[in-house]
Order: C-alpha cells, then structure tokens, then sequence
C-alpha cells in the first residue's frame, strides 16, 4: 500500500519524504511530487460521430486497450523518477486546445455517478500505482464537459460519490483536483465549479472524506488564487500554460514561473502548502533554463503537458487521442531525461 500525504511542506509516501536526500545542482527536491498529464487514460468517447476519430492505424478507438497500454508503460515512468500520474473522470480535450469539443468524454451520468466501465479502468490505474509507489492526481470536473451534469446538486453528488468510491476501495494513493483550470471564464456550466465557488467544493472532499483525503484544485492565473482557496486548499496546482514570452503563446518564459511560485506564496491564506505544476506545455529541456528547471529552483513541482500537434506522428503527445503511452518521441524523451538527472531516477 502506497500512502501519500504531507510533512513540513513536502510530499511523504509511507511516511518517507519522496526524493529523500535529493538535491540538484543545490536545490532541494526531497518532497517534491514531479508528474505528467496523461488526463485521457481511462477516457472515452460516447459521441458516435467523433468516436471514430480517434481510431489506431490497426483498429477502432477502444478505451480498455488504451488504459491497459498506459498501465503497462508505467514501469518506465517510474524508472526516470516520475512520482505522479495526472487522470480526469471528465476527460481533457483530445486536441490539445479547442474551443468547439463536441465529444463526449467525461466519466459521470448527469446525476453525478461515476460510470462503471470508467470506475473499472480508474481502479486499475490506482492499483497499479500502488505497486509502484506512485501517486494518482484524480481531477473530477473539466470545463468543456462540465455541461453533462443536471444541476449543481449533482456536481455535489460527483464530488461525494467520487470520494465514498475511493475510501470503499481503500485507495490511499490519491490526490484530488476538484477542477481543470478552475478561473477560465465561459467555459463551466455550473458556477460552484468556477474560481469564485470551488473552495466549497474542496472543503466538501475535504469533510466527506473526514481528512483522509487531500484536496485542492488547478487555476492558470499568474496572479494568486482567492484567499478562500488558498485557505481551503492543502496542497496548490497552478499550471504553466500562460505563462509564456512576448513573442507568443510556445514561447518559454522560466522568468515568469518564478514569478508565478513567488506571488502564489505571497497570497493571502497562504500557509506553506507545497506547490505543484500538473500542466505545462512549455519544455526546451535541452537549454539551461526552462520551465521545469525555473519550478524546481522555486521550490515548486513540475509537471509535463504534451499533445499531439497539427502534422505531428502518434508518437508524440500523452493528450491526444489515440494515445502512444511509451516515451517514443523527442519531447517525451527530453522530460524523462531531465526528471531522470533531477531525481536519479
């Protein structure tokens, strides 16, 4: 059994520090809680007329081959250092980024159940975490899919019935996340999912599950979240996606990562909760400063977030449907070679 919780600012797993002892290039990185977004794993697609877009060259798109592939490239995640696996039970748009996602990929009814097939592919990914000594970072709601429950007494209903399953299963290996970027407007149908409500959320996990479990919820601002979730939060996800240069969206700027830690720690409420990038699509992991070295300096996790560009191969990409799990390309291989330097592997 792999039991992930938080001392002195830092992430334990069994009551040991994780990265005990590490430091890199004079930063520190015990307790550190390094990830990738793989937020399709146990995704799939109930709409008919967008389920054949995401076929294999050698077959039909199939949701239990892809969780039973990502399964099996664990093992490797966890030989380059990886701690932590991103998943949603609402999915992530399989495109990376688009406005108009008419599939249908999200793991609960309207009334807020978790779908069996789902709940199946989720347990197995949980038990093979736990083998491993890995942690699962479990997000519920995503804004494009946030449509398919009935009302907000049914989003309540997902957030309770998702922690009573997993303290049924005994699953002490995950960490929650309410919601997928939480302050973007225009996208969540019911407000308590959206920055402004999302700390009752947090705290309804946090009761329900009588402090067994650990919650918090991801935001892209640089600016710090409110106080109320600062407050209500135990660990912070800010994801770097907006974070970029002058000259554009894919331009890197490690500057204003260290800008971002800086005024998440200095925002009201804030009490020493460790700080976790579970998205960031901006890498160069080959030059000196980069992202993930800018987080790691500040004293913040790092998470990778890769999707299959426009004209790119199956190989590339941990989002995009379908789905090459293994470290195949030259970007994969450029973050796991690093987090494998970072934390020795």
């Amino acid at each position: 059994m792999t039991i992930v919780a938080i001392a002195n600012g830092g992430f334990t797993l069994n009551g040991v520090p994780t990265y005990a002892g590490r430091s890199w290039k004079g930063h520190r990185i015990e307790g550190m809680l390094f990830n990738s977004r793989m937020a399709n794993a146990i995704a799939d697609d109930e709409n008919p007329s967008t389920r054949g877009a995401w076929a294999y060259a050698d077959g039909d798109w199939d949701a239990e081959r892809s969780t039973r592939e990502f399964v099996a490239a664990l093992p490797a995640y966890r030989a380059h250092g990886l701690l932590a696996v991103c998943l949603n039970l609402s999915g992530g748009s399989p495109q990376g980024y688009s406005w108009h996602q008419p599939w249908k990929i999200c793991g609960f009814t309207p009334d807020g159940a978790i779908k069996p097939a789902w709940a199946a592919r989720l347990a197995s990914v949980i038990e093979a975490c736990d083998r491993l000594g890995m942690v699962v970072i479990l997000g519920l709601f995503y804004g494009k899919q946030s449509g398919t429950f009935a009302s907000e007494a049914t989003v309540k209903a997902a957030v309770t019935n998702t922690v009573d399953w997993l303290l049924a299963r005994g699953a002490t290996n995950v960490l929650l996340e309410i919601g997928n970027e939480v302050d973007l407007r225009g996208v969540w149908a019911h407000d308590i999912i959206a920055a402004g409500r999302c700390h009752e959320l947090i705290t309804l996990a946090q009761q329900r599950s009588q402090g067994n479990l650990l919650v918090s919820t991801s935001l892209i601002a640089r600016d710090a979240p409110s106080a109320a979730i600062l407050a209500a939060a135990d660990f912070l996800l800010p994801h770097g996606n907006g974070i970029f240069g002058p000259d554009g969206p894919m331009q890197p700027s490690p500057h204003g990562i260290r800008l971002q830690v800086k005024s998440w720690q200095a925002g009201s409420g804030y009490r020493g909760q460790p700080i976790v990038y579970n998205e960031d699509d901006h890498f160069e992991f080959d030059k000196p400063d980069n992202h993930f070295v800018a987080a790691v300096e500040s004293g913040a996790s790092w998470g990778f977030f890769d999707y299959r560009r426009i004209r790119e191969r199956f190989e590339d990409g941990f989002q995009s449907l379908p789905v090459d799990w293994t470290i195949s390309s030259a970007r994969k291989r450029g973050f796991f070679g690093l987090l494998k330097e970072i934390t020795g592997g």
